[in-house]
C-alpha cells in the first residue's frame, strides 16, 4: 500500500477594490474615474483563479460509476488596501489623504460529485458568501455563483506514469450582480455574467511525493441589457476579458494519516470593456494575480480526511490572506 495521502487543495480567492482616486476640478475626469473604478465582483484575475482551479481540486482519483460524494468547505479571505485621495489644482497637490480599507469574505461551499463513468465525474459547486467592507461599512450575505464542472481521465492510471485529467466548467450568474445594484449601498456576491473554462491537469506519483500541474483558459460572456448608474452615465453592457491560468505544486506524505501540499497559482485576465448609453466606452486594465497556497490533510477516520489550507497573494490584484478548511460529508442515502 502506498504511504502517501493526497489532500484536496481548496482555494478561496476573492478580489476586492484597489482604487487610487484622483479628484480634480475637471468633471470629465470624475466621470472616467467612476467608469473605470473597479467595483465589487468585477472581472479580475484573483476571482478567475477560484473558477479555474476548483476543477483541479480532485484530479487524483475520480469517482467510480454511480458513486456520489458531498464535500463541505469554509474559506476566509482578507484584502487590505490603502486608498489615496489627491486634489490637484494648477499642477500642485493641495490635499493628500490616505484611507485604509479592508474587505473580509467568508464562503461556505457545498460540492457534489457524481460518477457518470469510471473515468468521468460531474460536479456541482454551490457557494454561500458573507462579505464586509470596512470603509463603506457595507455587508452582504447571499448565494454566490453556482458552477458545474466535468472531469475526464482519458487514460487509466498506471503506477509510475503521468496521469492526465481534462476538465471543463460552466459558471452561472446566480449571485447578486455588481452591475444591477447601487454600488454605494450594496455589495455583490457574484460576477454578474456567465463564463466557461477548460483545461488540462497532470500528476505523477513519486512515492511519497505527488507532483501536479494544471493549465486552463476561461472565457466570459458579454452581459448586456444593463441599466446601472455609474457616476454621471448609464451602464448598458459589460464585456469581460478572457483569462489564462496556471498552477503547479507537490503533495508530500508525512505519514499514513498526515500529508501536506504546496502550490503556486498564476492567472492573467485581459481588459474588461464597459459600454455606456450614448456609445461611450471605458476600459478596465488587464490584471495579473499570483497566489501561494499550503494545505495540510489529516485523516481522522478510515474514510474522512480534514483539509486545512493557508495562502497569500504575491501581486496587488491578489488577496492578502486566504484561510480554509474542508471535509467530506457522509450521507448514507447517497451511498450504495
Amino acid at each position: 500500500m502506498n504511504r502517501w495521502v493526497v489532500p484536496y487543495c481548496f482555494l478561496c480567492a476573492a478580489a476586492l477594490t484597489t482604487t487610487f482616486v484622483h479628484a480634480e476640478n475637471d468633471a470629465s475626469v470624475d466621470k472616467a474615474r467612476d467608469a473605470l473604478a473597479k467595483q465589487e465582483g468585477d472581472a479580475d484575475s484573483a476571482k478567475q483563479l477560484e473558477e479555474v482551479f476548483q476543477a483541479a481540486e480532485k484530479n487524483y482519483s475520480l469517482l467510480k460509476k454511480g458513486g456520489t460524494s458531498l464535500t463541505y468547505s469554509f474559506d476566509y479571505s482578507y484584502f487590505g488596501d490603502q486608498r489615496l485621495d489627491i486634489e490637484i489644482v494648477n499642477s500642485s497637490v493641495r490635499n493628500l489623504d490616505v484611507t485604509p480599507s479592508a474587505s473580509h469574505t467568508f464562503t461556505n461551499t457545498f460540492s457534489i460529485d457524481y460518477g457518470l463513468l469510471d473515468n468521468v465525474t460531474l460536479s456541482a459547486r454551490i457557494p454561500f458568501s458573507s462579505k464586509y467592507d470596512t470603509q463603506s461599512e457595507l455587508s452582504n450575505n447571499d448565494l454566490g455563483d453556482v458552477s458545474l464542472s466535468l472531469r475526464w481521465q482519458p487514460i487509466p492510471y498506471v503506477p509510475g506514469k503521468v496521469s492526465y485529467t481534462v476538465f471543463g466548467s460552466f459558471k452561472t450568474k446566480t449571485g447578486v450582480s455588481p452591475y444591477e445594484i447601487n454600488v454605494n449601498r450594496a455589495l455583490a456576491s457574484g460576477s454578474g455574467y456567465y463564463s466557461a473554462s477548460a483545461g488540462l491537469s497532470a500528476s505523477k506519483v513519486l512515492d511519497p511525493v505527488v507532483l501536479f500541474g494544471s493549465t486552463s483558459f476561461s472565457y466570459a460572456f458579454e452581459e448586456d441589457g444593463l441599466n446601472q448608474v455609474r457616476g454621471a452615465r448609464l451602464l448598458r453592457s459589460v464585456t469581460p476579458g478572457f483569462s489564462v491560468s496556471f498552477s503547479g505544486g507537490f503533495s508530500y506524505s508525512l505519514s499514513y494519516d498526515v500529508s501536506m501540499s504546496a502550490s503556486f497559482q498564476l492567472s492573467y485576465s485581459d481588459q474588461t470593456e464597459l459600454l455606456f448609453q450614448g456609445g461611450d466606452k471605458a476600459v478596465a486594465q488587464d490584471q495579473v494575480s499570483s497566489l501561494v497556497n499550503v494545505s495540510l490533510g489529516t485523516r481522522v477516520s478510515e474514510k474522512t480526511i480534514i483539509n486545512t489550507n493557508f495562502g497569500f497573494g504575491l501581486t496587488e490584484d491578489s488577496p492578502d490572506v486566504l484561510i480554509g478548511v474542508s471535509m467530506p460529508i457522509n450521507i448514507a442515502g447517497l451511498k450504495e
